[in-house]
């Protein structure tokens, strides 16, 4: 590109840029909660979850067809995504949608839509 100009300090821009914030602890909240729903199995846990309020771990091993552990591991990431919140009942661990950042993650991706 050629700018022509004497005294230029750098290539000109052909539309302004609108200046966006640097990252904050909610985008990159966001981007935590994207990335655990990138899965289609988390996906689906999720949607299970809240389809029925509050699922036992025991329930969704036979569901899903999955082994324990596998179940267990994309719940962790669902829950360290701040998704879904768990609680230890006796030997099983039920789990609930966390639906404010559900919808915290829904209301960052409108916006970019506006």
């Amino acid at each position: 590109m050629v700018t022509g100009l004497k005294g230029d300090t750098g290539p000109s821009l052909c539309c302004p840029v609108t200046e966006i914030a640097p990252e904050s602890k909610e985008l990159a909240g966001t981007a935590t909660a994207f990335k655990a729903l990138a899965d289609p199995t988390r996906l689906r846990l999720l949607k299970a979850i809240a389809h029925v309020q509050e699922a036992c771990e025991c329930n969704m091993v036979p569901e899903f067809g999955l082994t324990q552990p596998t179940i267990s591991y994309h719940l962790k990431v669902l829950r360290q995504a701040g998704l879904i919140v768990s609680e230890r009942r006796g030997q099983w661990v039920w789990h609930r949608i966390n639906r404010r950042a559900v919808l915290n993650a829904a209301r960052d991706l409108t916006e970019l839509a506006e």
